[in-house]
């Protein structure tokens, strides 16, 4: 499988991901051995990514959902549908993965409703089990299958976090951002603008991300620091496009607004 995955790496049919450490090992050993993975990090730092790189590696199809508050367990299961006239139980993405021996993505789990993790218990014990009572179907997950979910630890509070019994079924991983040199590389080969004008956005960003908890519920993300990049390589002046991606995106306050504004001036000279 790490030849094939060389290959494909080599073709360019896998998702771009740049390792930090060990997270593609530890990824590989959790789905060799039908262990549940959950990956902790903050927003844009390359998870999904991550994931959609892991699952084409590995030669499995990925089922990704983005949680939010309305999202039920039905949502992921499935539900009868009027189908041409007739009631059919249509798969949700869950069940889909189930069957299929695929990757299923939980994109910040903890959006979801609290009736969603109830039914993932069963898949993330050595039962593997996915029950649909609707259908009274008892599904067992196969050795391919894989669960894996993610959130923002920077996000949880009172309301929405992650209970100990429930972390405590999954096989964890932190992520960050990348160190800057690395961070500088990805960016350039994600945005096609040199590296070395990629070096100073990502100054910006480590300076943007010192007023996390502060001025910023969030640093600015390495996905940002691309949709800059790429506004800048194609054309856009620098100021605007920092403008738009770097300052925007992070506040609504008028006076955060006009502070990130002049270190965004203070780094590039008001190009």
């Amino acid at each position: 499988m790490v030849k094939a995955a060389a290959v494909a790496e080599e073709s360019g049919s896998l998702p771009y991901y740049e390792p930090v450490g060990d997270e593609c090992e530890l990824f590989e050993h959790a789905w060799r051995h039908g262990l549940p993975l959950l990956l902790k990090g903050p927003t844009g730092c390359g998870k999904t990514r991550f994931v959609a790189h892991m699952a084409a590696r590995l030669g499995r199809p990925l089922f990704t959902v983005s949680c939010h508050d309305d999202l039920t367990a039905a949502d992921l299961t499935g539900r009868f549908l009027l189908l041409e006239g007739e009631t059919r139980w249509v798969d949700g993405p869950l069940t889909r993965a189930v069957r299929e021996g695929g990757i299923c993505y939980l994109d910040e789990v903890v959006e979801a409703r609290k009736d969603v993790t109830v039914i993932l218990h069963p898949l993330t014990d050595d039962r593997r089990l996915l029950p649909l009572e609707r259908t009274g179907e008892l599904l067992q997950a196969p050795p391919e299958f894989m669960l894996v979910v993610s959130y923002n630890p920077g996000y949880q509070n009172v309301l929405k976090s992650l209970k100990p019994s429930t972390r405590q079924r999954f096989v964890s991983a932190t992520f960050d951002f990348p160190p800057p040199e690395q961070e500088v590389a990805i960016v350039s080969r994600e945005s096609g603008l040199a590296a070395e004008r990629c070096r100073a956005l990502v100054g910006l960003a480590h300076r943007l991300r010192a007023l996390k908890g502060q001025d910023l519920e969030e640093g600015v993300s390495t996905r940002l620091l691309i949709y800059c990049a790429t506004l800048i390589a194609a054309g856009l002046p620098v100021m605007q496009a920092a403008r738009a991606t770097l300052v925007e995106p992070l506040t609504d306050e008028p006076d955060v607004h006009e502070a990130l504004l002049e270190l965004v001036t203070m780094a590039f000279g008001g190009d």
